[in-house]
C-alpha cells in the first residue's frame, strides 16, 4: 500500500500490524537529544519544531550527504531510546513514528489511546533509505548535528506497520 503524508485517523485506523507500506512526503528525523528537547518544550508550554498532526517522526540520524545528494546514509535508530518521550509526545498530537525495535507497554497503551501508529524500517538498509530521499532541511535544533531535527521529502520509502492504532504487534 502506497501512503502519503500527513496521515488521517481514517488511513492509520485501516492498517495493520504486519502490513507492507510504503510512504512519500514529508517525515521529520529525531532521535534521543532532539526528543528530550521537544518533551521539555511541550512541558514548558513551548512549541513543537513541526507539526505533528498526521505527520511521521523517523528515529534517524542521518551521515552528511555526499556531494550531489540530499543526505547520506539514514537507517532507523532503536526506538526504546524514545519510550521515556513517546507518550508523553503521542499526547501532544505525534501519531505515526518510525523505527526498528520493540516498545514498552506506556507506548503501546499511547499509541492505542491516541489511534496512532508505530512503524519499523529494517535495520542496515541505510543506504537504500537515503535513495528514498529527496530533499533534507533542517528545522530545528541544528546545534545537534547529526541529532537536528530535519524535514525530509521522501517517495516509496518502504516500512512495516509493527504497532497498529489497536495495539496489534508484530512483536508478540
Amino acid at each position: 500500500m502506497n501512503l502519503h503524508t500527513p496521515l488521517s485517523n481514517e488511513i492509520i485506523s485501516y492498517l495493520k500490524a504486519g502490513d507492507a507500506i510504503t510512504i512519500s512526503g514529508e517525515i521529520y528525523t529525531a532521535r534521543d537529544a532532539a526528543h528530550l528537547r521537544m518533551y521539555e518544550a511541550h512541558k514548558n508550554g513551548g512549541t513543537a519544531p513541526f507539526d505533528y498532526t498526521g505527520n511521521a517522526v523517523f528515529y534517524a540520524g542521518p551521515c552528511p550527504a555526499p556531494p550531489g545528494k540530499p543526505i547520506g546514509s539514514v537507517g532507523p535508530t532503536t526506538a526504546g531510546r524514545m519510550d521515556a518521550y513517546s507518550p508523553t509526545l503521542i499526547e501532544a498530537g505525534l501519531k505515526i513514528m518510525i523505527g526498528k525495535g520493540a516498545r514498552t507497554p506506556q507506548v503501546v497503551e499511547a499509541i492505542k489511546h491516541e489511534c496512532g501508529l508505530y512503524l519499523v524500517a529494517i535495520g542496515g538498509t541505510a543506504a537504500l533509505m537515503a535513495k528514498c530521499v529527496q530533499s533534507s532541511e533542517v528545522v530545528a535544533y541544528g546545534d545537534l548535528g547529526t541529532e537536528a531535527v530535519r524535514k525530509l521529502m521522501v517517495i516509496n520509502m518502504p516500512l512495516v506497520v509493527a504497532i497498529d492504532s489497536t495495539g496489534g504487534s508484530i512483536f508478540e
